[in-house]
């Protein structure tokens, strides 16, 4: 733990920002080439700041500057046909064209972000294979890959000020409509191996409405709906950057924005940009679990890291499998599985009491309901009660003793003259 710590201050010391990168606007200026501007909305995962990716345990243990980058932290400066050429040299499917919007993008995450994008390039080695692996299942283009870049900053535990979820964003409707199950304890968006598998699988059902790429990525980010109500206005045309003006502000930079992660991703280098070096975390392996288990039970029996089964299990919110609903998988580095199969029936023990609160059974306070069922009933049916019923036989002496008070409060209280009270009748005690 102490070399965690220590890589990780010495992490946030190499990429300590100035005043400006620590940045909270959410929108971007475009300026054609007539000198009209135009203001768009950024993606969310271009407005985290590197501290959230920094946080991240995977960071923190994997990951590390480059002490040999000897790369001037400058942003070299490009005339415009490099950039198209760069683009047009990508080795994509989908088209990967240059303009003003998208070259905003690329200015933004080659000087404000450039420090994440090194932390990114670092967290690619991890995501990016699942990424691949699901996409390649459903026959989509693998630049597809960077979508996670421009939603989340590749940061598993991202949540948007909407509620969108994980690696993908997916709200919690479209989640569930793709298998991705989410509940109090469980949320599968933050699964990086089944969210990306969901998200191929609602991209390729994209494709085959649209039919086009551009416009797949935008109806991912502002829905099919809306999309084809951009169509529509713009006489039917089929050409993102047609129905450009008609699409909602976001959306008109999401498709620059991914071209632009596409761009960077891959040019980074000659940005003067060094992507973190990684060391590959541990081969992991799962085990099913049947009952419920606290993330600290496992940490504490095992001497694992809990931040690292926090990471590896996303999917668990509260740090709780819920394994007594249906066998639940748990993944740990695999050079402890054995260990957790020999000592299982310990973790569950361990301080269970403590920190797995929810009880199956109770017992009731038999001595407050017999007390609660007293001859004279009370409006509130408790002590304190303001209303009680005359019983036969009843005295207003007898009823003040009861309930400590005094029978001139009663007669006040209840405007009665005498002594004259009925059987059934409701009496205000206080």
């Amino acid at each position: 733990m102490k070399k965690l710590q220590t890589l990780a201050a010495t992490m946030i010391l190499v990429f300590s920002t100035p005043a400006w990168a620590q940045y909270e606007n959410t929108e971007i200026t475009v300026t054609d080439e007539q000198g009209k501007q135009e203001i768009i909305d950024l993606p969310e995962g271009m407005t985290q700041d590197v501290d959230s990716l920094l946080s991240l345990f995977h960071t923190q243990a994997y990951l590390q500057p480059d002490e040999g980058c000897n790369l001037p932290d400058v942003n070299p400066v490009y005339d415009k046909d490099t950039y198209v050429q760069r683009l047009g040299s990508l080795p994509t499917v989908m088209e990967m064209a240059y303009n003003n919007a998208v070259m905003a993008c690329i200015d933004r995450y080659t000087n404000r972000l450039r420090r994440s994008v090194s932390i990114m390039l670092g967290a690619a080695n991890f995501y990016m294979p699942i990424f691949e692996q699901a996409l390649e299942s459903y026959g989509i283009p693998l630049e597809l890959k960077y979508l996670p870049v421009i939603e989340s900053a590749l940061n598993p535990n991202a949540v948007s000020r909407v509620g969108a979820t994980g690696l993908w964003q997916f709200m919690l409707a479209t989640g569930k409509q793709y298998g991705l199950e989410v509940n109090s304890l469980y949320d599968e968006r933050r699964d990086p191996v089944k969210s990306s598998y969901a998200a191929a699988h609602y991209l390729s059902d994209l494709y085959k409405i649209f039919g086009d790429w551009n416009l797949v990525i935008a109806a991912y980010n502002c829905g099919p709906e809306n999309v084809s109500k951009a169509m529509h206005r713009a006489g039917g045309s089929k050409d993102y950057w047609q129905i450009y003006p008609y699409l909602p502000r976001e959306t008109r930079g999401y498709v620059p924005a991914f071209i632009a992660a596409n761009y960077v991703m891959n040019y980074y280098c000659e940005h003067n940009i060094c992507p973190m070096i990684t060391t590959l975390p541990t081969k992991t392996d799962t085990v099913m679990v049947n009952r419920d288990v606290h993330f600290e039970q496992i940490a504490q029996v095992l001497g694992v890291d809990i931040n690292q089964i926090k990471e590896l299990n996303p999917q668990y919110r509260r740090n709780i499998i819920n394994g007594s609903t249906r066998p639940m998988d748990l993944r740990l580095p695999a050079n402890i599985i054995n260990n957790f199969i020999d000592q299982e029936e310990a973790i569950y023990a361990y301080n269970a009491e403590e920190l797995l609160t929810k009880r199956t059974e109770v017992d009731v306070n038999e001595a407050q309901m017999a007390a609660l069922k007293r001859p004279s009933k009370s409006s509130r049916s408790a002590k304190g009660a303001s209303r009680v019923t005359v019983r036969k036989g009843d005295t207003l002496g007898a009823i003040a003793k009861r309930n400590h008070t005094t029978v001139a409060k009663l007669r006040s209280l209840n405007r009665i003259k005498g002594n004259t009270i009925k059987a059934g009748q409701k009496i205000r005690v206080k």
